[in-house]
């Protein structure tokens, strides 16, 4: 598990002041971008070596409203990682309370640059590896 933190920007917010449902989509990619970072394989060289990781699946469930200018942490699991797919879990928490206010799962197939399946394992096994002890096996 990883945890990205960030404010919220005005400009997400709708005309009642919350947190556009879209954005949402967008935060779970910042933190899945920096649980990479993080875990010493950044996306950018992973595209370096000619590997695309596209999202096939992509859910949320909102529970409270995000308010601007809220702190919000969001934490990243990433809950399954085999040959050919990956998939991450979402959990979006208030930078204060800690309350839960989103929560999100997706889903990931590997390609090469002309968008035909990848067997990441065979292709990139330093990629494979480093993630699959970032696996939570949830």
């Amino acid at each position: 598990m990883h945890t990205y933190e960030r404010r919220v920007n005005y400009y997400e917010t709708d005309r009642m002041g919350v947190v556009h449902h879209s954005n949402y989509i967008r935060y779970f990619e910042e933190a899945r971008t920096h649980f990479m970072e993080e875990a010493g394989y950044p996306y950018a060289r992973m595209e370096e070596e000619g590997v695309m990781s596209p999202v096939t699946a992509i859910a949320c469930q909102y529970k409270k409203p995000v308010h601007y200018p809220d702190l919000i942490y969001i934490r990243v699991y990433l809950v399954s990682m085999t040959k050919f797919r990956c998939a991450f879990r979402y959990e979006v928490a208030d930078g204060k309370t800690g309350e839960l206010r989103a929560t999100g799962t997706s889903e990931h197939c590997y390609l090469d640059m002309s968008g035909h399946i990848v067997n990441i394992q065979r292709q990139n096994p330093v990629f494979f590896e480093t993630f699959l002890k970032e696996a939570d096996g949830e």
